[in-house]
């Protein structure tokens, strides 16, 4: 007889170990499966954003500003921090020491819950049946009564710049130099190749970013992708827009990468280059043929607004389902599956779904833009207020950016918050609080922020939607 359980999780990435989690703690008998080995040659929990991506670039993009800091800005509130170095081997080491507490922390939160971690490669080969090989081949089948896939995402390869050892490499690779390049390409000016480029940067690399597109950053509002682009120019960073990647050529330690800007053919050659081109979703193998879990053209679960996939008690989260690939996203559907199952209604909005690229300053966004309202026929009214008037902003050495509300212009309902600046990441709880409770911005005019904080910037952007801000001049409204 087959080991049967309430649910089976396939993956313990942040959507994954989170549904386990969850369903273990409404006394569902829940197991999950996790294939992923980590540098010790053990299996661990995690999946992508513990061990290859959101945490281990924090832990970079944090030592690396700190450098910054220290280095340049120090000097300006009296700290005498003579001639300081990098030792980008401790960096590193100290990445995997967060990196090993966090997985391991995964391991102790499933026995705390009650849920079976099992180790192996899991497939769906009923709508009933997981089966796992584990790393010696041998193939085990599981029951359950239902089964939720979180097999997450993998980066995308292109054949231009095919991936080697190490002068090639993709995002995971870029976690992983143990010196700083002199000359550093980024293929990609999304959040991660930012990111990237921005840690190696400030460590000391010449980096190029070559953008396909001619926009940058479009799915921020663009007065915020405008200030985001000038100040990571004047920080170092060489974003070229229009730029496609046509080929590439490994020579003597080197790569050499020809592009095109649509007029001319260009090429440029460095000691390490990132492709970091987007995320594709892993559901290959995930589920066995004649089970009928659909997928679309790009691999795609399909799923419903709750996550069902087309077949009864098969269900699909995270990044190989549809939506942003955002760990929280993917955490909050495991929270919504994990309730359904247990009988409980459940939804989620995804109109408030946060965005941050943990940039210096960071970016942050959630809701519409106010080209995105425009371009939908809806009115808006929009306030905005600089942190170079903020007082905190100021103290903190931090006066670059803005934050930026959009509003509706008959119901005042707020549609978006957008911040490019220090802790924006942490403000925009702000905005996502506001557009789940369906806030209007004099809502958010009329609560009393604690002073002084960054946050009275969110305060202020408010109060100048009806041209009310206190601490700058107001813009005169039109009549």
């Amino acid at each position: 007889m087959a080991d049967k359980y309430d649910v089976i999780v396939i993956g313990a990435g942040p959507g994954g170990y989170v549904a386990a989690i969850r369903a273990a703690q409404m006394g569902l008998k829940t197991a999950c499966v996790e294939k992923w080995i980590g540098k010790e040659g053990k299996v661990v929990f995690g999946g992508t954003c513990l061990n290859v991506g959101c945490i281990p670039s924090k832990a970079l993009l944090e030592a690396s500003h700190k450098f910054v800091e220290a280095k340049h800005d120090f000097d300006d509130m009296g700290i005498q921090a003579g001639d300081v170095q990098m030792d980008v081997k401790k960096m590193i080491a100290r990445k995997d020491k967060i990196v090993k507490n966090l997985t391991g922390g995964i391991a102790g939160l499933f026995k705390a819950n009650g849920v079976t971690g099992i180790e192996g490669t899991g497939k769906v080969t009923g709508s009933k049946q997981v089966e796992v090989t584990d790393q010696d081949g041998k193939a085990t089948t599981l029951e359950a009564d239902n089964i939720i896939i979180a097999a997450g995402s993998v980066p995308v390869e292109i054949p231009p710049t095919p991936l080697t050892d190490d002068i090639i490499v993709d995002s995971t690779g870029a976690l992983e130099f143990t010196e700083t390049p002199k000359r550093l390409g980024v293929i990609g000016a999304g959040v991660i190749g930012l990111e990237l480029g921005s840690v190696w940067n400030r460590l000391g690399s010449e980096v190029t970013v070559l953008e396909a597109m001619d926009s940058f950053l479009p799915m921020v509002d663009g007065a915020i992708a405008k200030e985001t682009q000038k100040l990571l120019k004047k920080q170092g960073l060489d974003i070229k827009l229009g730029a496609r990647v046509t080929g590439s050529e490994v020579k003597d330690g080197e790569v050499i990468v020809k592009y095109s800007d649509g007029d001319n053919d260009q090429e440029m050659t460095f000691d390490k280059l990132i492709v970091c081109v987007g995320r594709k979703p892993y559901t290959q193998g995930v589920v066995a043929e004649g089970v009928g879990v659909e997928t679309d053209e790009r691999g795609f679960i399909q799923v419903d607004d709750q996550c069902r996939t087309s077949v009864p008690s098969v269900y699909a989260i995270g990044d190989c389902v549809r939506g942003p690939m955002l760990a929280h996203k993917a955490s909050e559907e495991g929270v919504m599956v994990a309730d359904i199952i247990a009988g409980h209604k459940a939804e989620m909005n995804y109109d408030a779904i946060p965005n941050v690229i943990y940039t210096f300053p960071e970016v942050a966004w959630v809701g519409m833009t106010e080209q995105d309202a425009k371009a939908k026929g809806i009115e808006v009214k929009t306030g905005s207020f600089p942190f170079a008037a903020s007082g905190r902003a100021m103290a903190n050495n931090a006066t670059e950016g803005q934050a930026k509300i959009i509003a509706d212009a008959e119901t005042d309902r707020v549609l978006g918050m957008h911040i490019v600046g220090q802790h924006a990441g942490e403000m925009i709880a702000q905005g996502v609080i506001a557009l789940e409770f369906g806030s209007s911005a004099e809502d958010l005019a009329l609560t009393c922020y604690a002073h002084p904080t960054m946050s009275e910037a969110v305060h202020e952007a408010a109060l100048a939607v009806e041209g009310h801000a206190i601490h700058m001049a107001n813009r005169k409204k039109k009549k």
